[in-house]
């Protein structure tokens, strides 16, 4: 028989997933396109990088085996990025407002958009890399609707592709603990690839690992 948190955690998702679609109808199809698992991705049965249930905003729906992100609000990662080099990927599925980058446990996760603190560092829907109330930089090109976003961090630098192609905007000064982080608002659904991704990593970076994997 299932645990009984296990079947409390799905009993919250599964209102959490109908008061979304209640309060956005057209994003029923999206969020729900290619499902096949309806359960909540609970982490003692996972031994792969995912979106963290655990850590998300409230109003978070987190589906398609941890990978898709839809509601209001951000999720971290499972695993911190602690390997040398490390990358990843997320597909803008359906437009809004959404953010792609790093940041630390002690984000807010429902205070969205994120990169308005100190501990996050965010490639936005409009276009700008943002961290702490600061507009880093200003892309030349918003990121549309069926885009791929990689990010890449070398513990030197974070840096942003669209579509395989580098921004060129490096990010630097990063400290500390530090995970992937994607948040989406206004029927924005984001989908995000820990491995297999739809372009090549950049030379010597690689999909995230677990520390004991490192070791």
């Amino acid at each position: 028989l299932p645990h009984p948190k296990k079947k409390n955690l799905v009993r919250i998702n599964l209102i959490i997933m109908a008061m979304s679609c209640f309060l956005c109808p057209s994003c029923l199809s999206w969020c729900f396109l290619g499902q096949s698992n309806m359960d909540p991705v609970a982490l003692k049965d996972v031994n792969r990088v995912v979106l963290d249930t655990n850590n998300a905003g409230t109003e978070c729906v987190i589906l398609n085996s941890g990978l898709r992100l839809c509601g209001t609000g951000a999720s971290l990662a499972n695993a911190p990025l602690v390997q040398n080099k490390s990358y990843f990927e997320v597909k803008v599925r359906a437009g809004g407002t959404w953010g792609v980058g790093l940041a630390t446990p002690s984000t807010d996760l429902d205070d969205v958009p994120l990169g308005k603190d100190a501990q996050s560092w965010v490639l936005t829907s409009d276009g700008t890399i943002a961290h702490n109330g600061t507009v880093v930089t200003q892309l030349s090109d918003k990121p549309l609707e069926g885009n791929v976003i990689g990010v890449s961090y070398d513990h030197v630098a974070l840096n942003f592709f669209v579509n395989g192609r580098a921004t060129n905007c490096p990010v630097h000064g990063i400290r500390g603990k530090v995970l992937p982080v994607v948040y989406v608002d206004d029927e924005a659904i984001l989908d995000v690839a820990f491995s297999e991704f739809t372009f090549p990593p950049p030379d010597g970076f690689d999909s995230i690992m677990f520390e004991r994997g490192i070791l």
